[in-house]
C-alpha cells in the first residue's frame, strides 16, 4: 500500500515541516509547548528490568482553514538498564517524531457534517519515525497512516480514527536473532483504533491523553508472530500558571500514566514475558508559548 524506503524520509519529513509552517502562517488557532515527563517504570520487550527515563517533548497542534495539525518530537533517556551498546554504561537515547493532519470534511465542502453526537468527521493522514541506540533493537521504525476520523461534540475534544497503518523497521542488535537481520523489513498492513481527547474537569484541570488498539502485524523480522497492541497514556493536568495569576494555560504540572500491552507487538509467548506489558506512572510539566 505505502512504500517507506529510506529514501522517502526526509521528503517526509520535508513535507511535515512544509505543512507546519503553512500551517502556522494561516493557523486560526494554535499552540506549541516544550515538556518533560519521567518515571521510573518503562519497559522494553526482552529486558526484565524497570528503567527509569527522562524525556522531553516539543508539540504543536494548529487549527487551520480546512482542519488541524498534530506534531509531537519526543527526546528519551533511559537509565543503564536500557544500555546503549554492551560497551557502554549509560543508557539508550531515542528520538520519536510523530505527525499527523485530520482534514475536515465538512469545511473542505462548505457544508457542516453532524450526526447525533458527531460534530465532524474528517481524513487524517501522517506519519511516525523514530531512532534509537540500544545493546538489543535499535530500532529505525517508519510508519504511514491513513484513515477517516470523528470528532465528537464534548467539552473539549475528542476524536475517533480508524487507520491503516503501513511499518517497516531495520534493526541491528547485538544479540540474536536480531544480530542477523539485515535492510529494511516491512509488516503486514494493519489496522488501529485511536482516540485522542482533551475534557476540562473544571477552569484549572484538564483530563488528557490518547488510546491506540492496534492489530496484529504479521510475523516480525526474525519470523515470530505478532500480537495485538493497547498503549493507552492518559493525564490529569493543573494549570498552576492559571493558579498563581498567570496567563490561562501557560504553565501546567500533573500526573500521567501509561498502560503499554504487548509493546511494539511483543507478546508473553515471544518474550518470555519480559517487558511486553509497560505500567508507568509518571510526573509532568509543561511551559505553552
Amino acid at each position: 500500500m505505502f512504500n517507506t524506503t529510506k529514501r522517502h524520509l526526509p521528503q517526509l519529513l520535508c513535507i511535515a515541516c512544509l505543512g507546519l509552517a503553512g500551517a502556522a502562517q494561516a493557523a486560526d488557532w494554535s499552540d506549541t509547548s516544550i515538556s518533560y515527563r519521567t518515571g521510573n517504570d518503562y519497559r522494553e520487550p526482552f529486558n526484565p528490568q524497570d528503567i527509569s527515563k527522562h524525556i522531553f517533548a516539543l508539540t504543536h497542534v494548529s487549527g487551520y482553514k480546512y482542519g488541524s495539525n498534530f506534531f509531537n518530537a519526543d527526546f528519551l533517556i533511559s537509565d543503564k538498564n536500557d544500555p546503549a551498546s554492551l560497551n557502554q554504561g549509560g543508557g539508550a537515547q531515542e528520538a520519536y517524531i510523530l505527525y499527523r493532519n485530520t482534514f475536515d470534511l465538512g469545511k473542505i465542502s462548505g457544508k457542516a457534517i453532524k450526526f447525533g453526537p458527531v460534530s465532524g468527521v474528517g481524513i487524517t493522514a501522517g506519519f511516525d519515525v523514530n531512532t534509537k541506540n540500544d545493546v538489543g533493537y535499535n530500532s529505525r521504525k517508519r510508519m504511514l497512516v491513513l484513515g477517516p476520523t470523528l470528532m465528537w461534540d464534548v467539552p473539549g475534544h475528542l476524536n475517533t480514527s480508524l487507520l491503516l497503518l503501513n511499518e517497516s523497521n531495520a534493526p541491528s542488535g547485538a544479540f540474536a536473532p536480531i544480530s542477523g537481520v539485515t535492510g529494511r523489513y516491512t509488516y503486514k498492513t494493519h489496522a488501529m483504533l485511536a482516540a485522542d481527547w482533551s475534557i476540562p474537569v473544571s477552569s484549572l484541570v484538564a483530563f488528557e491523553g490518547y488510546a491506540n488498539f492496534i492489530a496484529a502485524k504479521g510475523k516480525d523480522e526474525v519470523g515470530r508472530d505478532t500480537g495485538a497492541e493497547t498503549n493507552i497514556d492518559m493525564q490529569l493536568m493543573l494549570d498552576v500558571g492559571a493558579l498563581a495569576g498567570s496567563a490561562k494555560n501557560t504553565f501546567r504540572v500533573g500526573v500521567e500514566y501509561q498502560y503499554w500491552r504487548n509493546k511494539f507487538g511483543n507478546t508473553s509467548a515471544t518474550t518470555g514475558g519480559r517487558g511486553n506489558v509497560a505500567k508507568t506512572p509518571m510526573l509532568r510539566a509543561e511551559y505553552h508559548f
